[in-house]
């Protein structure tokens, strides 16, 4: 032991290294840092699994099942005794929450859960994104209400957007028409030959009608009939006179 260390004894930072301060110290000339290499050149760090560029031992494992960490949801979480810091007949949310200082929010989500530890005196209504089935209850039998924020709704795998069935895969065979479908183009159909025959019914008797002579035409005929009966008769009078 020398004095330096005596001195040192019970004091509460250890005295730093001294590098680089010549050789006597014995941390001079490359200042601990070896000969040479990476390491001996400023501004080297090492990655986290780094190795020196053998196979590094994450990659040298095995990797076998199903892992659900990436879909994880991170809540910002307090306690109904916490809640019992707001006044009676309060709205609380995660941002009253924030604004108060109860909880720090959870850097990886913006859902806010309460969780039932502690006791609540105060009537409040609170909004969150989950709750315990004791917070609740303690929530509840304080006079309290609970309102969950409902969650946002995504459309179903493959549907595009605007739609409400999935896209058809290509090739795949259309869905056959429903039963009401098929009864609707039916009636459909048998309206549209309802009304086509009778359309072809009234063209017919329109042409039947076209077809029987107005009274009019037939009182023309029968005077063109009875002046031609006339003339012939004068004719064949002439014809007979001179032999007489």
């Amino acid at each position: 032991m020398n004095l330096s260390e005596a001195k040192g004894l019970g004091l509460k930072n250890k005295s730093r290294k001294r590098i680089a301060r010549g050789t006597g110290s014995g941390h001079g000339k490359t200042a601990g840092r070896g000969h040479k290499g990476a390491h001996s050149r400023s501004g080297w760090s090492r990655r986290l699994g780094w190795e020196g560029g053998q196979m590094p031992l994450f990659r040298r494992l095995p990797k076998r099942g199903f892992n659900n960490k990436n879909f994880k949801i991170f809540y910002t979480t307090i306690n109904v005794s916490s809640l019992d810091s707001f006044d009676d007949g309060a709205t609380v949310d995660l941002q009253a929450v924030l604004a108060a200082g109860l909880a720090s929010k959870n850097k990886l989500g913006d859902m806010f859960k309460v969780l039932g530890d502690g006791e609540i005196t105060k009537k409040l209504t609170v909004r969150a994104d989950a709750f315990t089935a004791s917070a609740r209850a303690k929530i509840e039998a304080a006079g309290g209400t609970v309102e969950l924020i409902p969650k946002k709704e995504h459309r179903p795998k493959f549907v595009r957007k605007g739609q409400t069935e999935p896209t058809p895969k290509r090739g795949a065979v259309a869905p056959a028409a429903s039963t009401d479908a098929a009864a609707s183009t039916d009636d459909v159909a048998s309206t549209d030959a309802a009304a086509s025959t009778d359309d072809v019914a009234s063209t017919d008797d329109v042409a039947s009608t076209d077809d029987v002579p107005s009274t009019d035409a037939v009182a023309s005929t029968d005077d063109a009939a009875s002046t031609d009966d006339a003339a012939s008769t004068d004719d064949a009078g002439k014809e007979e006179e001179p032999e007489s």
